[in-house]
């Protein structure tokens, strides 16, 4: 591998840490207005049957929910890189969803989660178990999330959404972190040539999303420098080492190192954000630039009260296509 020019360290906005934020920091609470629009469209939802994904934003009238979505979108891009829309009521969970589609489609384009089409993508406990190759995606289980980004084994989204219908009995907590600060801190602690392997390919499990006769994994680099400055993202350490599995080999000690570091470093308390996920939330992060976990959780037995969250992606280029 030739020698590699990384990045210089970030220090805009979206370089934060947990400890220098505000209580209320990256909330958007919806206005009066926007939730009586939110009200006037639900009246019309609820009395015109339509699949949620064939809902347009344009067939609504909702300018002050569309100039909530527009600072949303501002601060994702420009500012702490995540918001928290505050919030939906969820009392009819079918009715909140189809207002969620509409919200998100004023933020960016909807696209497709997985291989098959799926747009609306429900985040439970399936009782199943991700390992090595399986194809069970981590949002299917109960058990803790490392920081990563989405879909980082194949073509990103821009912004990930996460909508909460319903809260764990216990845990199931969510955590945002700056993969810039991350990435500061590791130019500081690590020596550039181990630094650079983040930048370098790893294997990725794809998690059985593609077409059949695909590679099972793909190749590709877990960091790349970004066009606004610090870096873009495309990683998860599960993904990558499930990857290695997959593939029959042992990641090399370079690699290994620097995962470490990152793992420790993401759990530094003054740095990763860890937040109460409340029914009726919506929390968007920038897919390319900040990362997101959820740490394990107990669920209630009543299958009505389990944990359940609604994600979307949404992505600036390409079509609503799976593969862009």
């Amino acid at each position: 591998m030739g020698q590699i020019d990384l990045p210089d360290s970030y220090y805009g906005d979206m370089a934060w840490r947990a400890a220098d934020l505000a209580p209320d920091a990256g909330v958007i609470k919806l206005n009066p207005d926007a939730l009586a629009e939110l009200d006037a469209a639900a009246t019309i939802l609820k009395a015109n049957q339509l699949p949620v994904e064939s809902l347009d934003v344009a067939d609504f009238a909702m300018p002050a929910c569309q100039s909530a979505m527009s600072a949303a979108r501002q601060q994702l891009d420009t500012g702490l890189g995540f918001v928290i829309i505050d919030r939906l009521d969820v009392a009819d969970r079918e009715i909140a969803t189809k207002l969620y589609w509409l919200l998100m489609g004023m933020t960016a384009p909807l696209v497709a989660q997985k291989h098959d089409g799926t747009m609306v993508y429900d985040v439970v406990d399936t009782g199943l178990v991700a390992e090595a190759g399986n194809g069970v995606r981590a949002s299917k289980t109960r058990n803790h999330q490392g920081f990563h980004t989405d879909n980082s084994f194949n073509v990103p989204p821009d912004y990930v959404a996460l909508f909460c219908l319903q809260a764990a009995k216990e845990g199931g907590l969510s955590g945002l972190v700056s993969f810039q600060t991350v990435y500061n801190r590791l130019r500081q602690d690590l020596p550039d040539d181990v630094m650079a392997r983040m930048f370098e390919p790893f294997w990725f499990d794809r998690q059985f999303e593609h077409a059949p006769d695909d590679d099972p994994l793909t190749v590709k680099p877990a960091f790349a420098p970004h066009p606004d400055g610090g870096i873009g993202i495309a990683f998860s350490p599960r993904l990558v080492r499930q990857g290695a599995e997959v593939k029959g080999i042992k990641m090399d000690d370079r690699a290994e190192q620097a995962l470490a570091a990152i793992a420790q470093i993401t759990e530094d308390p003054d740095l990763g954000l860890t937040l109460t996920f409340e029914p009726g939330q919506i929390q968007i992060v920038n897919n390319k630039r900040i990362g997101h976990r959820r740490t394990g959780f107990t669920d209630w037995p009543e299958a009505e009260r389990r944990r359940h969250l609604v994600r979307l992606w949404m992505r600036n280029a390409g079509g609503p296509f799976y593969g862009g």
